[in-house]
């Protein structure tokens, strides 16, 4: 099973990642939690416990696709790999436009799947 811990549900996902996700089975959302500015490395930490504890519940065999807010995923990917559980990143090419205010338009194309490796 493939765990989409993200902001970005399955449902939306183009259909070349959708493909590119096939090899890892089924595709079940955990929404990205909401990890405010303020929060202390230790409640930080406290929650990478907390979804480490939600997605080992969750079945054997499985995949965590996370990507998020750096210093959650960095807990909980090192709690997830101790547990030999495979964490994989969506590899994307930015295409930036600088409109006329000023702003940015980014658009991002999703390219493949890599492992979180140490």
């Amino acid at each position: 099973m493939l765990i989409n811990l993200s902001n970005h549900p399955y449902a939306e996902w183009s259909e070349t990642q959708k493909e590119a996700a096939k090899p890892y089975g089924k595709c079940v959302d955990l929404p990205f939690p909401a990890i405010p500015p303020d929060f202390t490395d230790k409640q930080t930490l406290q929650l990478a416990e907390t979804y480490c504890n939600k997605i080992i519940s969750m079945g054997t065999e499985l995949t965590v696709h996370i990507m998020g807010e750096q210093t959650f995923c960095f807990s909980l990917i090192s709690m997830l790999i101790n547990q030999k559980i495979t964490c994989i990143a969506s590899c994307s090419a930015r295409d930036v436009v600088i409109l006329p205010d000023g702003s940015k338009q980014v658009r991002f194309h999703f390219t493949r799947f890599r492992d979180y490796i140490r």
